[in-house]
C-alpha cells in the first residue's frame, strides 16, 4: 500500500514500513534455516520476527487511522500474522526443548505442554488488553491464534501422539484467544 504514491506520506505506513520489511526478511530466513534443519536456529529466528512483529503491533495500535482502507488492510494482515507466529514461536520452541533432550524436569511432557499453552493463552489476553481500542489489530491476531490452537488440539486427538489432557488445555487456550480481543474491544467501545 505504501508504494501507492498517494500514500507515501502516510505517517502510518512510513511507521512500520521498515519494519514490515524485516519481518519479510526474517519469515524467508526462519524458512531457509528450518529446511536447513536447525533446530536452534529456527528458534532465534522466529523469536526475533516475533519480535519485529510486536514492534510493528504497538506501533499499529498507538498511531491513529489515517485511512479506513489502508488501516483495515495495514491491522488485519499485521494482526493475523502476528498470531500464527506467536504460535509458532511456542510451537518452535517445544521443538527445541523435546529435540535438545532438555526431559521433563519433573513436570512430565503433558504438563509442561498445558504450560505453554496457558503462556499462549496469557499472551493472547496481553495482547487483547494492550490493544483494546485497536480490535481492528487485536482481533486478527487473536483469531489466528485461536485457529493455531485448535489445530493444536486437533493434533493431540487424532494424531500420532495422543494426548486428552493436552487437547482440552489446547482447545481451551483457543477460546480464550478467540474470546479475548472480542471481549476487550466490547469493553473499551462501551467505555467510551
Amino acid at each position: 500500500m505504501q508504494a501507492l504514491p498517494r500514500r507515501a506520506t502516510d505517517p502510518r505506513l512510513r511507521a512500520v514500513s521498515w519494519w514490515v520489511l524485516a519481518s519479510m526478511l526474517l519469515n524467508a530466513l526462519w524458512i531457509a534455516v528450518v529446511q536447513a534443519g536447525s533446530v536452534v536456529g529456527s528458534v532465534v529466528v522466529i523469536l526475533t520476527l516475533l519480535a519485529v512483529l510486536a514492534t510493528i503491533f504497538v506501533r499499529l495500535v498507538r498511531i491513529p487511522h489515517t485511512g479506513a482502507a489502508t488501516s483495515w488492510v495495514t491491522d488485519v494482515t499485521a494482526g493475523l500474522y502476528l498470531g500464527w507466529v506467536s504460535v509458532a514461536s511456542l510451537a518452535n520452541i517445544a521443538a527445541f526443548l523435546a529435540s535438545a533432550g532438555v526431559g521433563e524436569l519433573g513436570l512430565g511432557a503433558t504438563a509442561w505442554s498445558v504450560v505453554v499453552l496457558a503462556a499462549a493463552a496469557a499472551l493472547a489476553v496481553a495482547y487483547a488488553v494492550f490493544a483494546r481500542t485497536r480490535p481492528s489489530v487485536v482481533v486478527p491476531a487473536g483469531l489466528a491464534m485461536a485457529w493455531g490452537l485448535a489445530w493444536i488440539g486437533l493434533g493431540r486427538t487424532n494424531g500420532p501422539v495422543l494426548d486428552g489432557t493436552v487437547a482440552t488445555a489446547a482447545f481451551a487456550a483457543s477460546a480464550v484467544a478467540l474470546l479475548a480481543p472480542v471481549v476487550t474491544s466490547l469493553a473499551a467501545r462501551r467505555r467510551a
